[in-house]
């Protein structure tokens, strides 16, 4: 079987190992697709070293089939169609008993904090498994994960028919916002300086802007009568989008803050406070909007051909994280059953 190792120093190491058969409570997923997101390129690039257990077996978004039953486990059977919902929370936490279980202060984020899904076998808990309809190919079933984020920040934004949102960031979650919050009814208009993701937005039938080239805040006034957005959502991680999204967001607007700031950032709280603006966090997903996001995959609303860009094997999976890096794709997935290329060290530059 072979698997993908974050090593350290910027390199993912394919190996090929023998399979170990599920402990008591687990469930052997032969895994079909994983996909590689952006935390996938922090953990390549170092910025998790102090998190991750090297050598790591990472990835999180994925689909598969279930293979093995360990000791134990009823309701699944072999051949069932299935993705992970990748957390685990102690159950016993302030969170958790305020039921919160889902932003555990103790969670353990399967494939970050414990092996993940690069890996033709994978022996997972099995309350973690999410069924999939038949009829849902498991090339598309891989974006479960991200749609489920991106249900849980437009759930977050309380956001209903009739409502303007701007989002700040065109990569993969942002596209994905765009179209959940579209399905609900909401009129979209998202912000994003490189020309190739509003190209793939825009395909999607999103208004896209670059907000480097034309004066975004005057776009927002003049489509909203100048009352301004009824929820922006920060997807970025730009400081500048941050300081931006506050000036574009209407009187009791809300400010959905999805991105993963590694340092502080300035916020105008003149405007906080002047537009009486609600600011919330929206981290991970929760089961329902996991189950949720099954359903628009299933139903096509979310257009899976045009989000998923490149399928290499794993044994590609260099490739695969070059491919993401660079910018020139929106979503790339591993396929984990191709055998594709020999095992051996393969490096990201």
């Amino acid at each position: 079987m072979l698997s993908a190792a974050y090593v350290g120093d910027r390199t993912m190491q394919v190996t090929d190992h023998d399979t170990s058969p599920p402990a008591p409570g687990q469930v052997q997923v032969a895994v079909a697709f994983t996909g590689i997101c952006g935390t996938d390129l922090h953990i390549l690039h170092g910025s998790m070293d102090k998190r991750v257990t090297m050598p790591a077996t990472i990835g999180h978004e994925m689909s598969g089939t279930v293979a093995a039953l360990g000791e134990g486990v009823t309701g699944w059977r072999v051949g069932d169609p299935v993705t992970v919902m990748p957390l685990e929370w102690d159950g016993t936490c302030p969170a958790c008993q305020a039921g919160n279980e889902h932003i555990c202060q103790n969670l353990v984020f399967v494939g970050i904090d414990s092996p993940g899904s690069l890996q033709g076998r994978w022996n997972v808990a099995a309350d973690l498994l999410v069924a999939l309809p038949d009829g849902l190919p498991l090339r598309d079933a891989a974006l479960v994960e991200p749609v489920a984020v991106a249900v849980h920040d437009v759930r977050r934004a309380g956001l209903v028919a009739g409502q303007r949102a701007v989002i700040f960031g065109g990569g993969p979650i942002g596209a994905l916002i765009a179209l959940v919050a579209r399905h609900e009814g909401a009129d979209v208009l998202l912000a994003e300086p490189d020309a190739n993701r509003r190209r793939t937005v825009e395909d999607l039938g999103i208004r896209a802007i670059d907000p480097v080239a034309e004066d975004l805040e005057a776009a927002v006034e003049t489509w909203t009568g100048g009352a301004g957005a009824d929820v922006v959502f920060e997807v970025s991680g730009a400081p500048a989008a941050v300081l931006a999204a506050t000036q574009v967001a209407k009187v009791r607007g809300t400010l959905v803050i999805v991105a993963i700031h590694p340092d502080p950032r300035p916020v105008n709280l003149q405007r906080v406070f002047w537009r009486e603006l609600h600011v919330v966090g929206a981290r991970v997903y929760q089961r329902t909007d996991f189950e949720r996001a099954v359903e628009l995959l299933a139903d096509g609303v979310i257009p899976a051909d045009r989000i998923i860009t490149k399928v290499v094997g794993i044994g590609e999976v260099a490739d695969a994280f070059a491919s993401l890096e660079s910018g020139q794709e929106m979503k790339v997935l591993v396929d984990c059953q191709a055998e594709a290329a020999a095992a051996g060290s393969e490096g990201v530059a």
